[in-house]
């Protein structure tokens, strides 16, 4: 595997100034007859005429050159002609942080804090401008959003926590992030509600305005008690009109209900509102999403899971180009249904899927390997497995690891291919990278996870961070640490 480093390196330019002459100055020539002076300008004027002739020759055949070179390249979609970045309002408690550049975008799951060893300590804030925190539940009689692990949202103590404290405290995950938040003021974090697992309750709710009235309060009420930025929906799908149309509603409410919330608290600052969107076709055509784009702040686009278990055939699960299903192909409808490509976040796995016996991509699989902590699904982390060869396609932009004498296919993406996704993203205009979920990815030491076949960490960069070195820099707006209508005393304070 090559690194990105020794890929791209820098182009020497002839901005330099021109280093000294030591030569003399040339003495003034002597003036020539007129007659000379004649011959002179008219042999000067045809070199003049040549001169012009030869650079628009050089000019057209150097454009059509250019042109052959760009038709033999991939494919990539022409997206919009001129973007404009849209940055969140900065709010009144703190006015001196720069804006722009690029989102960085990851899911930090509460279960990771279990057998992954990956507490909020190690997320990876010099490389992130977002977390989504998942996943918050919901209840589909009810409408209401609640925490889907009490002990882990808000309960465990970490090192230089008190078990002292006088009043209704915050601990947990939510007490550890935001005091990241206070550290790191350009890192914004959002609730994410739903996911696959939770996603059913949804349909219930999205078609009653009353469950829905119900969802919209009780999640700005979680947002407030628990320090956030914003709120993230991920419903994994709506199954027909009436969901789809039900789903714009609620972002409708919601978008209405962070705004009144943000009025009331007499602040200059937007609460975030984003979707977890899909990139398969069959779900996204389902979708209204010119209506839902009015009411989002960005899109994160799920451009992975493309082939996986559920096929008869092996294939790339996160590849930019070709396939049946490719992140170009899904960005670029979006596209054309009018979201801003500024908007658009391009999702990628920090994990791979396993094919068992099969002769790799295109070819038929029978079963999955073990995984990591599910059948089928590796950590970054891990990846390549043991005696497994790493092989790349570059028309797809896509990369995997096979095992000849195990036949098995693991479809995960390289340091190399996160390096061309991040170019992807910057040369498309897009708004910048997401990433499920951070604890499959590198670098951060685990104290007392267990070892194992899929869970050994293999030596390497951490994703998130060389596809941040590919795109550019990041956003860096300010968060938001206000919440004096918190429920806990310490959020209340600041925690001080």
């Amino acid at each position: 595997m090559t690194a990105p480093e020794a890929l791209y390196q820098p182009i020497p330019t002839d901005d330099a100034p021109n280093p000294p002459t030591s030569e003399p100055p040339t003495k003034p020539s002597p003036r020539y007859p007129i007659r000379k002076v004649l011959i002179f300008a008219v042999f000067f004027s045809a070199v003049l005429f040549g001169s012009f002739k030869a650079g628009h020759w050089w000019t057209v055949h150097k454009e059509t050159a250019e042109q052959t070179i760009q038709s033999q390249a991939p494919e990539i979609p022409k997206l919009d002609e001129s973007p404009e970045k849209v940055t969140p309002a900065a709010p009144l408690n703190d006015t001196d942080m720069s804006s722009g550049g690029k989102y960085s975008v990851g899911y930090f799951v509460n279960w990771g804090i279990y057998g992954r060893k990956f507490p909020p300590s190690l997320i990876p804030v010099q490389d992130l401008t977002h977390i989504l925190y998942a996943f918050a539940d919901l209840r589909p009689d009810t409408g209401e959003v609640v925490l889907s692990d009490v002990w882990a949202d808000k309960d465990i103590h970490y090192p230089g926590d008190s078990w002292n404290d006088v009043g209704n405290n915050l601990y947990g995950n939510f007490k550890a992030i935001y005091n990241l938040k206070k550290q790191n003021r350009h890192l914004k974090v959002l609730l994410s509600i739903g996911g696959w697992t939770y996603s059913p309750k949804f349909h219930p709710i999205v078609v009653s305005p009353q469950l829905r009235a119900k969802f919209v309060a009780s999640a700005i009420r979680l947002l407030e008690d628990y320090g956030l930025d914003g709120l993230d929906v991920d419903y994994e799908y709506p199954s027909d009109f009436n969901q789809a149309r039900g789903y714009t509603e609620l972002l409708r409410e919601l978008r209405e209900g962070l705004d009144r919330h943000q009025r009331n608290k007499g602040i200059d600052y937007r609460f975030l509102l984003t979707i977890a969107a899909p990139c398969g076709p069959s779900n996204y055509e389902k979708l209204h999403v010119r209506d839902m784009d009015r009411y989002l702040d960005f899109w994160n686009m799920m451009a992975y899971d493309f082939s996986g278990s559920w096929d008869s055939i092996a294939n790339h699960q996160a590849n930019i180009f070709g396939g049946p299903i490719s992140a170009s192909q899904a960005i670029g409808w979006y596209v054309s249904q009018g979201i801003p490509r500024n908007k658009i976040i391009m999702g990628i796995p920090l994990y791979g899927r396993s094919f068992a016996n099969t002769q790799g991509p295109g070819s038929p699989f029978s079963g999955v390997g073990g995984g990591s902590w599910e059948q089928g699904v590796y950590d970054y982390r891990a990846l390549p497995l043991p005696g497994a060869y790493v092989h790349r396609d570059e028309q797809a932009r896509a990369s995997w690891s096979y095992d000849f004498q195990k036949k098995e296919m693991v479809s995960f993406d390289t340091e190399e291919v996160g390096w061309w996704k991040g170019e992807w993203i910057k040369r498309e205009g897009l708004g910048g990278s997401m990433f499920w979920e951070l604890s499959g990815d590198k670098g951060a030491k685990r104290e007392g996870m267990e070892g194992g076949h899929g869970k050994e960490e293999v030596p390497g960069r951490s994703l998130v961070r060389v596809v941040k070195d590919s795109m550019g820099g990041l956003d860096m707006s300010p968060n938001w640490l206000g919440y004096e209508q918190s429920q806990f005393d310490n959020m209340r304070n600041g925690m001080q």
